[in-house]
């Protein structure tokens, strides 16, 4: 049956709460689930560190062209 505005926001209070909790950047980074925060101010500096360790080995050729999805 359908549900009360009360009921609905007793529903769904609980649901929103863990949204508001676990959507959080904090909440993701602390598990480890991905590689940090970084102060949007240190972006140039952490993506020049990031291109400069990707660029130390050589390039290998490839025998295949440009994969297009």
């Amino acid at each position: 049956g359908d549900l009360t505005p009360e009921e609905q926001e007793e529903f769904m209070a609980p649901v929103l709460e863990k949204y508001e909790q676990e959507g959080n950047a904090y909440y993701s980074t602390a598990r480890l689930w991905d590689d940090g925060i970084i102060d949007p101010l240190d972006t140039r500096t952490y993506l020049a560190l990031g291109l400069s360790a990707a660029l130390n080995a050589p390039i290998p050729d490839t025998q295949f062209g440009v994969f297009r999805m």
